[in-house]
């Protein structure tokens, strides 16, 4: 498997990476614990950060909500999320999204690694 499809594979669906390389149950664990943290941060009226603003941390959750892959994507062509935050579960919300992004973004190298022989495989 080449490893960079692996990482393109990892950060566009959850788990996906690990799937590929043959650690299934790590990639439904992966793909549980980051679809769990993203539902749980739309359900909390998290924002879902656009590329356009000036801020510093607009920017940096940006980043951090687009290492969601699809999931970002979906969010912004159907309009999912607020657009900004309206009260403390909403930014609660928010710090699930940039977390399950930044927690996808780490599961996608580890997939790398593993297919690049980099990792011992366990």
């Amino acid at each position: 498997m080449f490893p960079a499809l692996v990482l393109l594979a990892g950060w566009l669906i959850p788990g996906a990476g690990h799937f590929l390389v043959g650690k299934w149950v790590r990639a439904l664990l992966l793909f549980a614990a980051i679809l769990t943290m993203y539902l749980t941060g739309l359900g909390l009226s998290g924002k879902i950060y656009t590329p356009n603003t000036g801020d510093l941390l607009d920017m940096l959750g940006f980043v951090g909500q687009l290492g969601t892959g699809l999931l970002y994507v979906l969010a912004r062509f159907f309009g999912w999320g607020a657009t900004s935050v309206i009260n403390a579960m909403g930014d609660y919300g928010t710090k699930f999204l940039v977390v399950g992004g930044l927690l996808n973004i780490i599961a996608a190298v580890d997939a790398h690694s593993l297919a690049n022989g980099r990792k011992a495989s366990l």
